[in-house]
């Protein structure tokens, strides 16, 4: 081994000891000045925590006292108010005096009085008022300043719970996901890290005199009665409490055993913890082989750091218990989930803060405590277990390679300014002389990193894929360190592996883990068997194999049937249509004494279906291009026969309905509809010294800015994957409605792709790909992460996807209305085209006044926000339901700026009518736009040719459905 390489593993074993040193401070650390301290070496040996981060601050006033007052600030005792909608009540929801309320906008303000300064934690009493089913989000401010990054948002929780008492049947046997409804009550939280990063509460400093605390709504109402400063009181050790039990005489109880079966959980603090379904073994109970038995909690949903579940038991005498888990963790291969167990709103002693469970493929049960289990003190009568997910002794773990992320990203982009994306493979850059430091980073990430990885083997005795990518990041790095030349070939694989670290995140602060049941016992208690024996799990193999014959999954189950029925057939997951199905069984079917047919189908299977005569009522999820298909085909009902069309359709704008008409008649009603919207990172623009763009002249102006630093705008290009349904291009449409074009002419008979407008258009978008060199294929989402393109043009559904996969870019990014083109009144139009689904009715539908009544139902404002609200509770943010219905949006669990800026786009969507033959359109489009690009032909020559074919067949087809020309 060379003189270098010895040398450099010794500084990794250096850094290595050096960072368990600090681990063993940061988890040692119990007393809140020990977190403070912790926190803040933590912080100064990783550099993890940004300048206005929290461990900043809490390093600068690591010095100053934590006084013993508790100071209460009575919450109708308000200094200021900002915005309307606050209000005074008397007895609020059982509340003994006054609260006040707050909307979800708005800010109020209180004076108090602090003569003893310090630091203090905070918390409050508040009641969460009906909103839209989300957490309450809320901005801190200390004398009109945030304290700290972290406290921009402040999550306060909601309590949920089952609706139904019973797990309730269908007439199938199979059993039925309990609907989860809001159970509001009062509360008192802390002030606290909804990240899951520090398990105390937020400490803040307050100097002496009157002071001014704000809190500023950011989502959700709330009722507050008052806000307290206060000092957490210290949490004892177990052998602490152990010994207290002694000095009380505390004996251990004799003859319990109570079973708290998992599912029977009284609260939740999110709706996407309700009760599963679980088949992976015969032992779990209750236990069916062929029918569906809710018999297991959290799974899958239980995993993101501050959820938590909530059982309630009681014990029949005073004494000492155990307590044991039936557990199952199959996800986190390498790594372990954590949890913190509260009893009665305690910890009941400090090691029940972070409790491990290691990873296992089959149902294990677990003692809490180990081979020495913990014992824990009940009195007679009611007592709670609360399970919270907690990130534990992996919160510094993750925050060290989100910094790493974050500072290699900003490495990436440095090198990204000399090289760009396509560097020259015969040349030497010289890198490391001309991005000062380089070198040095590299380093100095490669050891943090690999610090990580070597706690994590140490901890969990296995090197596993978590790690794998940890060590592939380490390997290339210290290679760019060793041999700087080589760096500009390695920067694809570079950008790959920092992917990889982004996404290693995400699925690390993932701890999920599913509950059989719980035990609350007697010390001398057997507990029962895990596992299934061998002749259970074959009895359970081959009655699952005969199910797969003689049970029909594609029908979701009723709970009651009436005289009139319709047979709806959805193309989604089963989950959706289980939520579907649900609503149907509350509220549809014992409104109109109509039963619903709920089948789950194939994408493709509609037109052979219809040809054959067994097609459905009614069609959800229909694609855009359908309902005028079918309708020129005499198989689509005209929907403007029913008297009440003109009302329900007010329901939607006017842009969702377009698509659906045809030869005066409409032939569907919109379920979602989507638009783009303008995303742009407010970190990259405020370095680069821009501004979002309002017209397209600043997008011009902005693109030699991002192009001197190798960056990119990004407009959005359809997969031309299926041609023969392609939807003509949102870019060019966005273009095409701003200078005032259109798609179709003389009464939609043909083309007015061929106008000046349209010519000159189409010459604009495709110099974007010509002169300006936009990419032709992008991943917009994770350039978008990387910061390769700090802005572009992107469905608004990617907020969703971004909220979710990418954590580490959180608050760092916006999103607004498009780009708009100046008018010749000085006014700007920022029209874009938007993307619809839809419910049709067949024209062979056997009772069509029932299928309106469905439709009608369907489409209706609090069918549309039940759907949404349940949907994002059963498959969490990702899915959050792009609904057509104006006031329905409106009331889905959108913070409320994001919201004001969808509805300011929202007036600008125009549709796309849907013409004979108009399926041309879009595929003709892209075949010229690709002429032009790739072929470098005049842009109006291309056009001009492809619109001979676009007539041509909007021609053949009227001639064919007998259409007057």
């Amino acid at each position: 081994m060379s003189v270098r390489s010895q040398k450099s593993l010794k500084w990794i074993f250096i850094f290595f000891v050096l960072g368990l040193s600090i681990w063993a401070i940061y988890s040692s650390s119990q007393k809140s000045s020990g977190v403070v301290q912790a926190i803040s070496d933590f912080a100064a040996v990783t550099g993890s925590d940004a300048k206005d981060g929290y461990g900043t601050y809490v390093k600068r006033y690591s010095a100053e006292d934590r006084p013993a007052a508790e100071i209460r600030i009575e919450g109708e005792q308000y200094a200021a108010l900002e915005g309307d909608g606050f209000e005074l009540a008397n007895g609020f929801q059982g509340l003994e005096g006054q609260a006040v309320l707050t909307p979800e906008s708005g800010t109020i303000s209180w004076k108090v009085q602090v003569d003893q300064p310090g630091l203090y934690h905070v918390r409050i009493h508040y009641f969460p008022i009906e909103g839209k089913s989300s957490a309450i989000e809320r901005e801190f401010l200390i004398n009109q300043e945030v304290p700290f990054k972290e406290a921009e948002i402040l999550l306060f929780d909601r309590y949920w719970g089952n609706r139904e008492d019973e797990i309730e049947r269908d007439n199938r046997g199979n059993d039925l996901r309990p609907r989860q409804i809001e159970k509001p009550a009062w509360q008192i939280a802390s002030f606290k890290d909804n990240e899951g990063y520090i398990d105390e509460p937020y400490l803040f400093y307050f100097g002496g005199g009157v002071q001014t605390v704000s809190l500023t709504s950011l989502r959700e109402p709330m009722a507050i009665d008052y806000i307290e400063l206060y000092q957490e009181p210290e949490t004892k050790t177990y052998e602490e409490r152990k010994a207290e039990y002694e000095a009380e005489g505390a004996a251990a109880a004799e003859g319990q055993f109570i079973v708290i079966q998992a599912e029977d959980a009284t609260l939740k603090s999110s709706p996407t913890l309700y009760p599963i379904s679980d088949r992976s073994s015969p032992a779990v109970t209750p236990y069916s082989a062929s029918k569906i038995r809710v018999n297991a909690s959290g799974g899958l949903n239980w995993k993101l750091p501050g959820q938590w579940i909530e059982w309630e038991f009681e014990v029949e005498e005073d004494g000492l218990y155990q307590i044991a888990l039936k557990r199952k963790q199959d996800q986190l291969r390498g790594v372990y989930a954590t949890r913190s167990i509260m009893i009665d709103g305690k910890y009941p002693f400090q090691e029940m803060k972070r409790t491990r469970f290691s990873f296992n493929m089959d149902w294990q049960t677990d003692v809490l405590g180990g081979d020495e289990p913990y014992l824990f003190h009940l009195t007679k009568g009611k007592h709670t277990i609360r399970m919270a997910v907690s990130l534990g002794e992996l919160a510094p773990l993750i925050e060290t390679i989100e910094s790493s992320v974050l500072k290699l990203n900003e490495m990436y982009r440095k090198i990204l300014l000399i090289t760009s994306n396509t560097p020259d493979p015969y040349r030497d850059y010289q890198l490391d002389k001309r991005i000062p430091g380089m070198i040095d980073v590299v380093r100095e990430q490669a050891v943090n990193i690999q610090a990580v990885a070597d706690y994590l083997e140490h901890s969990t005795g296995e090197r596993s894929d978590k790690v794998a990518v940890l060590h592939t990041m380490v390997r290339q790095l210290n290679e760019m360190a060793e041999k700087p030349e080589t760096i500009a070939n390695r920067l694809n694989s570079f950008k790959v592996n920092v992917g990889g670290l982004g996404t290693w995140i995400l699925t690390v602060r993932e701890q999920p883990l599913t509950l059989d049941y719980l035990i609350v016992a007697s010390p001398d208690s057997k507990l029962p068997r895990a596992k299934a024996t061998l002749l259970e799990k074959m009895k359970h193999e081959l009655g699952a194999y005969v199910a797969s014959y003689t049970e029909d999954y594609d029908s979701i189950g009723s709970t009651e049937e009436s005289g009139r029925s319709v047979t709806v057939w959805v193309t989604t997951g089963r989950d959706q249509a289980q939520v579907l199905k649900a609503l149907i069984d509350d509220t549809f079917t014992p409104e109109t004494n109509i039963s619903v047919n709920l089948r789950l189908v194939p994408g493709g299977i509609l037109l052979p279906a219809v040809l054959a005569g067994e097609g459905p009522d009614v069609a959800l999820q229909a694609g855009e291009d359908l309902p005028v298909n079918y309708a020129m085909r005499k198989a689509a009902a005209d929907l403007t026969a029913f008297p009440d069309f003109e009302e329900v359709a007010s329901r939607f704008r006017e842009s969702a309905i377009t698509p659906y008409k045809y030869d005066d008649g409409v032939y569907a009603l919109p379920e979602q509809q989507t638009f783009p919207m303008l995303f742009y990172r407010k970190d990259i623009l405020k370095e680069l010294d821009l501004e979002p763009p309002k017209t397209w002249q600043d997008v011009y102006n902005m693109i030699s800015v991002l192009q001197k630093h190798n960056m990119e705008f990004y407009l959005p290009i359809e997969s031309a994957t299926n041609n023969a349904t392609l939807v003509p291009n949102a870019a060019f449409a966005m273009l095409l409605y701003q200078n005032g074009g259109e798609f179709y002419r003389d009464n939609d008979m043909k083309s007015a792709l061929d106008s000046e407008i349209s010519m000159q258009v189409f010459k604009r978008w495709t110099q974007f790909y010509t002169n300006y060199k936009f990419p032709l294929q992008a991943d917009f989402a994770n350039r978008f992460r990387t910061g390769e393109m700090p802005i572009g043009i992107a469905d608004y559904t990617t907020y969703n996807m971004l909220t979710v996969m990418a954590p580490e870019i959180k608050g760092l990014w916006d999103f607004t209305i498009v780009p708009g083109t100046e008018r010749k009144d000085g006014s700007v139009s920022h029209e874009v085209a938007s993307h619809t689904t839809a419910v049709m009715m067949l024209d062979n539908a056997g009772d069509k006044d029932a299928a309106w009544s469905f439709m009608k139902w369907w489409t209706d404002k609090d069918t549309q926000i039940a759907y949404g609200r349940e949907l994002e509770g059963l498959l969490g943010e990702a899915a959050r339901y792009p609904t057509a219905n104006i006031e329905a949006l409106e009331q889905l669990p959108w913070p409320i700026k994001d919201f004001n800026n969808l509805e300011r786009q929202w007036q600008w969507v125009r549709g796309i009518p849907q013409v004979p033959g108009g399926y041309f359109t879009g595929r003709h489009l892209d075949n010229a736009f690709r002429r032009v690009v790739n072929e470098s032909e005049n842009p109006r020559e291309a056009l001009s040719d492809y619109i001979l074919y676009i007539n041509d067949e909007i021609a053949l087809k009227r001639k064919e459905f007998n259409l007057q020309n």
